[in-house]
């Protein structure tokens, strides 16, 4: 799944690659997808591009027509680039794009989606607040803003895993389940960690490893065209995705917790003592 650091290399080269250009097309090949009908798809047709923004997960293509085109690439989307957009007519139903976007130069790109799981969404909106998930969003931890103190109080009485925490779009936004991992690595710190009983120094800890691995991850993605965002990022992981691999910091054997839909993986040796956790939803560490 996209998550912030990927998702702000796709927003830095939309806002180099795209900005002053016009929009000559707009396909909609998944019409489930578009979840908005006011203004429609097609208003941002025969408009200017102006710039390229981020909010959390999502991607905000803003436009001189009071229209912004807002896309979120869920768990198994993409933006494939092309600079000669391809000329082949797109049949909804039989194809993975959901939406093509050409441009006054020949350039363009679609939206893409794998998998039979649907998720991908769209909108067209005269604000980016209009769109529901970004009206929900929690502080952006890399904002100037978010300090120690913002994290501690977001934390507060919250007696829930700190795993789940950092993964709620409405606590903090444009952290997923591999970034989550990463940083509860960089911390040393226990998945299932409740976040209210984390003491002033895991707080601190937290936060710095927060901070760290996703400015690190920004700054890798940074200037990367779309096709290689990807596997920039599964480079740059400590234990995400490295079930069975040898923990970087420690040498230890990286672990798994699987659940319905995806997967957990840490380090016991750095984050719970030793100890390895049940496998199961609801776990709870192994007596």
């Amino acid at each position: 799944m996209p998550e912030m650091p990927e998702v702000q290399g796709l927003v830095d080269f939309l806002h180099e690659r795209a900005t002053g250009l016009t929009v000559t097309k707009v396909s909609v090949a998944n019409i489930a997808a578009l979840k908005t009908y006011d203004p429609p798809i097609d208003a941002i047709t025969g408009a200017t591009v102006t710039g390229a923004a981020r909010h959390g997960k999502f991607v905000d293509l803003q436009t001189d027509a009071g229209a912004h085109l807002v896309f979120h690439l869920a768990k198994a989307g993409w933006l494939r680039w092309y600079d000669q957009l391809p000329a082949t007519v797109i049949r909804p139903g039989k194809t993975p794009i959901a939406l093509r976007v050409g441009f006054d130069d020949g350039s363009g790109f679609d939206l893409t989606e794998a998998g039979t799981k649907k998720s991908l969404a769209y909108y067209a909106a005269r604000s980016p607040a209009d769109v529901p998930g970004i009206a929900r969003l929690g502080p952006d931890p890399l904002d100037e803003s978010f300090t120690r103190d913002t994290l501690a109080g977001l934390l507060e009485g919250r007696r829930t895993q700190i795993k789940g925490v950092l993964r709620d779009q409405s606590i903090v936004a444009g952290i997923g389940n591999a970034y989550s991992d990463e940083i509860l690595h960089a911390a040393k710190m226990s998945p299932y960690a409740l976040a209210a009983g984390l003491t002033d120094a895991e707080i601190d800890r937290l936060y710095a490893a927060l901070r760290q691995t996703l400015a690190e991850a920004v700054a890798a993605a940074s200037g990367k065209p779309p096709a290689d965002l990807k596997d920039a990022k599964r480079r740059g992981m400590a234990v995400h995705g490295r079930r069975g691999e040898a923990c970087p910091v420690c040498g230890d054997e990286v672990r798994s917790v699987f659940f319905a839909d995806n997967s957990l993986e840490y380090c016991p040796t750095c984050q719970t003592g030793g100890k390895i956790l049940a496998d199961r939803r609801l776990s709870r560490l192994l007596k």
